[in-house]
């Protein structure tokens, strides 16, 4: 048996020392990450994806400990990827305020996985999706995403998950235009957290008001509670409030429906990935760029009508035209 078949074998049987090295190596693009990811595959399908999202200190990971320990109680398996932001040099994770997930965070049925955002723009990890999978084929039941949620992350946490719960607190309320125009689109749940603060309900009703009057996704109208995380106030109506979301999207074959979606735009990303990859190779190699930069410094040419040039070259050496295929097909 080889060396990743091993691997691959010790982390499906719940060992978590082969899910985190496994994990790593997919995070680092391994020689070994696409033969991981194909063989754990078939294996997922079966956990409850639900992405936590929101403003930066809205209390979000509070919110990921409680709910972790609610899950546990109740007998699940329960996975954590936490997505945190990014140094744009070396791509490591600022982890400071992810300390506060402690309480349940290495025990048996738990594991928990903090992720660089790296050079994707937005809250969520390239690989994130990757790494979720490879939990739910290992055994976890709940698989919980937690990100920022700031730019393409709202987009990318929506064809990652199940159920969507935004999180905010009551300051939110001076900038609900801005969550209105990404946040209020894409969350299936809402917590205003930190309720205890003056401007909780007043929140609360203006979210209910906006819910109000947007369409309907897949027949349900997202929910709002107040929470106080920290002094565990309103979590347990939350954890109810996410088991409500996941029984409706099992009626009528609305999980299927959502889950086929999300493949369908992370097919279409994956072969846009290979795509790039074997461009910027070909581009690496290409003997004549340096005459072609010197047209465009020139203004022999200019970079939009070259980046199309060399654009269509390889859409015609990858579609076997003229009769060739070259380094690019």
């Amino acid at each position: 048996m080889k060396k990743t078949d091993r691997l691959i074998e010790a982390a499906l049987a719940g060992d978590k020392l082969s899910i985190a090295r496994m994990i790593s190596l997919v995070e680092r693009g391994d020689d070994q990450a696409g033969r991981i990811l194909e063989k754990i595959y078939p294996q997922s399908g079966g956990a409850y994806y639900i992405g936590i999202t929101g403003p930066p200190g809205a209390g979000k990971s509070t919110i990921v400990d409680r709910l972790i320990h609610l899950f546990c109680v109740n007998g699940y398996s329960v996975g954590v990827i936490a997505i945190d932001p990014s140094s744009p040099f070396t791509g490591g994770s600022l982890l400071g305020d992810r300390i506060r997930i402690n309480r349940d965070a290495f025990k048996e049925d738990v594991f928990f996985r903090s992720m660089s955002a790296g050079r994707v723009m937005g809250g969520l990890s390239r690989t994130a999706k990757d790494a979720s999978r490879i939990l739910d084929a290992c055994g976890k039941e709940i698989v919980i995403m937690e990100t920022v949620g700031v730019g393409q992350s709202e987009l990318d946490i929506a064809q990652a998950t199940d159920t969507i719960m935004v999180v905010v607190v009551p300051e939110s309320g001076d900038n609900i235009q801005t969550l209105k125009a990404g946040l209020m689109e894409i969350g299936d749940i809402f917590a205003v957290n930190k309720s205890d603060r003056a401007g909780a309900e007043d929140m609360a009703s203006s979210i209910k008001a906006m819910l109000d009057l947007a369409p309907l996704k897949m027949d349900w109208h997202p929910s709002v509670f107040l929470t106080a995380a920290t002094l565990n106030q309103g979590v347990d109506e939350l954890y109810e409030g996410l088991w409500n979301h996941y029984r409706h999207l099992r009626k009528e074959d609305r999980l299927k429906l959502r889950r086929k979606n999300q493949l369908r735009s992370e097919l279409v990303r994956k072969v846009d990935e290979i795509v790039f990859e074997s461009l910027r190779d070909r581009m690496n190699r290409d003997e004549n760029l340096d005459l072609l930069l010197e047209d465009i410094w020139s203004k022999k040419t200019d970079i939009y009508t070259a980046a199309r040039n060399i654009a269509d070259q390889w859409k015609a050496g990858a579609s076997g035209k003229h009769g060739h295929t070259d380094e690019m097909s």
